[in-house]
């Protein structure tokens, strides 16, 4: 449950389309329930409608994507829709007069993760479909709004079209704290290629100090970290715990050293906030992308290229500067603050945009 008082300004029926990968859940279902909490908290009556997704075969896609244009979300049953508000693909695709689209990514497989060099006919095909659809749907939109600067920057480079990020919080932001750091750097995240947990456990190889790292997660990665852990005689240098409770998550960051988060071109990165929320200095990479947008070099954390020996130099710094690692990690919540990050804040932009929608209509 989120902390924020109940507001009653105005009340609309909004409903947010969604997509569910069944058996994963992230960082996408959390900010699609925060959103809806969000406006509920603003007095309004909100519904997630979920649809089932799987990333193949490609032609299930593309009947997905046509699935959704068909779909009138007007109303349902009697009961009138005021308002819309997508955030993923192929949701956004959805009809209704006022629709606010709120941009958490597109089709990263016909995008930046596009194989260009070994693309199979199925995805060069997905590809050219997909991409004239999001840019013909997109376009249509009065004001678009994305869930980070990273994200903005593909939609333009892909599509042509602008777009305005707007921040929001990680999940129970509030409870977030940060104590006497222990002797570990931490890295929570789905274990898959993308997170890149690999380069933390060859860096930690080549540490120096006494520092150790905490991996906690599950993910089809697992099998081969594990692997790497054994090849390279870290057991116990580098743990990887697994699934671990919100509480437990709250505790691993308070009492860290810093925090690790180095993954391909991300599209937002909660990690990023969570630690910085801890008031911990963060490690990341140079096209790492969305951590970009909160991690500055040498001010609250550093950022290396994704080299496993520039990433130990930056770990062993964490151990020997303690005193100047826990200054960058307060340095790290100020910069926070500073960005007043809040759900209030984001509700107050999509509505507002609507309003200005509607009075040009």
């Amino acid at each position: 449950m989120h902390w924020w008082p109940i507001k009653k300004k105005f009340e609309m029926r909004i409903l947010i389309p969604s997509i569910q990968i069944p058996f994963i859940s992230g960082g996408a279902g959390l900010m699609t329930k925060g959103l809806r909490d969000a406006l509920v908290a603003e007095g309004h009556e909100v519904e997630i409608v979920s649809f089932p997704f799987k990333f193949t075969p490609e032609s299930y896609i593309e009947n997905l994507c046509a699935y959704y244009e068909e779909q009138d979300f007007s109303n349902f049953n009697g009961f009138h829709i005021d308002m819309v508000v997508a955030l993923q693909f192929p949701a956004y695709y959805v009809k209704h007069e006022h629709k606010i689209i709120w941009l958490m990514h597109q089709h990263r497989a016909v995008y930046e993760l596009f194989d260009e060099k070994n693309p199979s006919s199925e995805i060069k095909w997905l590809q050219k479909s997909i991409t004239t659809r999001d840019t013909a749907e997109l376009s249509k939109v009065d004001t678009l709004f994305s869930m980070s600067k990273n994200v903005s920057d593909r939609l333009f480079k892909y599509n042509g079209i602008k777009s305005t990020p707007i921040y929001h919080p990680p999940f129970n932001s509030h409870k977030f704290y940060c104590e006497k750091p222990y002797n570990y750097i931490f890295y929570p995240s789905r274990l898959e290629s993308l997170k890149r947990q690999d380069l933390l456990i060859k860096a930690m190889r080549l540490v120096k100090t006494p520092l150790k790292a905490i991996i906690a997660g599950e993910g089809g990665q697992g099998e081969k970290y594990n692997r790497l852990i054994k090849k390279y005689n870290l057991k116990d240098k580098v743990r990887l715990i697994g699934k671990i409770s919100e509480e437990e998550k709250y505790v691993l960051y308070a009492h860290s050293l810093g925090v690790f988060f180095g993954p391909f071109d991300e599209d937002y990165g909660y990690i990023s906030l969570e630690a910085m929320l801890s008031s911990k200095p963060v490690i990341t990479c140079t096209d790492s992308g969305g951590p970009l947008e909160f991690v500055e070099n040498d001010k609250n954390g550093f950022i290396v290229a994704p080299l496993p020996e520039l990433i130990a130099e930056k770990l062993d710094w964490l151990w020997i500067k303690r005193n100047d690692a826990i200054d960058m990690g307060r340095v790290s919540l100020e910069m926070y603050q500073k960005k007043e990050i809040s759900w209030e804040n984001v509700v107050k932009k999509l509505l507002s945009s609507m309003e200005k929608g509607r009075q040009n209509k």
